[in-house]
C-alpha cells in the first residue's frame, strides 16, 4: 500500500522548515535532506501512533500480522 502526501519544503531564517498539510507535521533541518529525512521519520512516527491508537481503541484487528476488520 502507498500513500501520496504533498510536501513542503522552505528556508525559513536559520532552517529549512519540511511540512506535510495533510497530517499537520512540520519540522525542520539545517539543510534541506536534513528537513526531508526528519519529515521522514515524523510521518513514520505520526502513522504508527495513529494505527496503535486504531488498535487500541477496537476501530482495527490485527491477527498474525493480517488486518481482520477496520472500522
Amino acid at each position: 500500500m502507498s500513500m501520496k502526501f504533498s510536501v513542503k519544503v522552505f528556508k525559513g531564517e536559520k532552517y529549512f522548515i519540511a511540512r506535510v498539510p495533510e497530517l499537520g507535521i512540520t519540522t525542520q533541518g539545517r539543510t534541506e535532506k536534513e528537513a526531508r529525512r526528519n519529515l521522514r521519520e515524523a510521518i513514520q512516527t505520526h502513522l504508527e501512533a495513529m494505527a496503535d491508537y486504531a488498535i487500541e481503541h477496537g476501530q482495527v484487528a490485527i491477527d498474525k500480522g493480517q488486518l481482520v476488520r477496520a472500522s
